[in-house]
């Protein structure tokens, strides 16, 4: 069976399984979220400077409940 994916509340970092967010450390999670931008050169890309995202990975674009 897959495992959903999650989103955390905080900083909307994606991820499949944990407790606790490994890019914050919130435990706060939605399954309810949509769309996804895929980060891969924080520090160059201007997607990631207006997110305020300083980490590689995939962060959720809008989060719901």
């Amino acid at each position: 069976m897959a495992l959903k994916e999650k989103a955390c509340r905080n900083c909307r970092y994606i991820l499949e399984e944990g407790d606790t967010c490994p890019n914050c450390n919130e435990k706060a999670f939605t399954t309810f979220w949509r769309g996804y931008v895929m980060v891969l050169n924080p520090e160059q890309s201007e997607i990631a400077k207006k997110m305020g995202i300083t980490r590689r990975g995939r962060f959720a674009l809008r989060l719901s409940r």
